[in-house]
């Protein structure tokens, strides 16, 4: 094969303007969705420096972070975190089993629905942290109380948002498959189940911010371990920058959970981005 043979464009030179327009449109995209948290960042740094914020309760970001690299090199924040995300992915977990089959049953029959929905409205008004102190009474001090609480209040949104997405499917779909001859539980696999999953995930993302927010309440009562733990315990002994590297963590947990599940649900439902 000659290079004449080849094909001109591999040998096209590269457009320098090109590629400083596509470094400018990423830097645009870039600035106007994290300009306004970087601006926020870099003010609590100026102003806990210049003293315009009380240091002591709002420290400098440098010492946050000098606080968050100390405690994950020496492996506390680390057991912290691993303990943390045993808990409260046990209870996750459980919701989801619990809550998705359930929530597709319920969805499909509707006498079914009828009979449980004013119990599960009731349960589901009821703050988890005000039942907090009966699973305390009734599993003790120990992991079954605090694993309990979060299954309690992560449950609800996964289950409510099940059974709204299964009522939400189009009922013409449903009866164009039974039209066509398909069984009771290929419409249910083909049509109704595909039809639930992004509301499914709007579910889920919900259950997993609860579950953090329970996290935190569950490990600041009776509990030796845990980043909720960590919060407290360094606000008693007033150690407010390894306090905020806790709180810190506990926020880029939810946000990796969040982002774990966002991308889940698009290559899931790749059908409903392109409709």
């Amino acid at each position: 094969m000659t290079l004449q043979s080849l094909d001109p464009v591999v040998f096209r030179p590269i457009s320098w303007a090109a590629l400083l327009q596509a470094g400018r449109t990423t830097a645009r995209a870039a600035l106007s969705r994290y300009g306004l948290l970087a601006a926020f960042l870099v003010f609590w740094e100026g102003a806990s420096s210049l003293g315009w914020l009380n240091a002591t309760v709002f420290p400098p970001l440098h010492l946050i972070v000098a606080a968050l690299w100390d405690g994950l090199a020496s492996g506390a924040l680390v057991d912290d975190i691993a303990i943390s995300l045993q808990r409260a992915g046990l209870a996750y977990a459980a919701a989801i089993v619990l809550g998705i089959p359930l929530g597709l049953f319920m969805g499909q029959i509707r006498a079914v629905e009828q009979a449980l929905d004013p119990i599960l409205q009731f349960f589901r008004q009821t703050s988890a942290l005000a039942l907090y102190p009966v699973f305390i009474l009734l599993m003790g001090l120990g992991e079954a109380s605090k694993v309990f609480v979060i299954f309690w209040a992560t449950l609800f949104p996964i289950l409510l948002a099940t059974i709204g997405g299964v009522k939400e499917v189009d009922r013409k779909l449903v009866e164009m498959a039974r039209t066509y001859g398909a069984t009771r539980a290929t419409v249910f696999l083909r049509v109704i189940l595909p039809a639930s999953v992004p509301q499914i995930f709007v579910g889920l993302r919900l259950s997993a911010t609860t579950a953090l927010l329970l996290l935190i309440a569950a490990e600041m009562i009776g509990a030796n371990k845990g980043l909720g733990f960590q919060v407290m315990n360094a606000q008693y002994n007033f150690q407010i920058p390894l306090m905020f590297a806790a709180i810190f963590l506990l926020a880029l947990l939810g946000l990796g959970a969040n982002y774990a599940l966002v991308t889940l649900q698009r290559r899931l439902c790749r059908w409903a981005d392109a409709a």
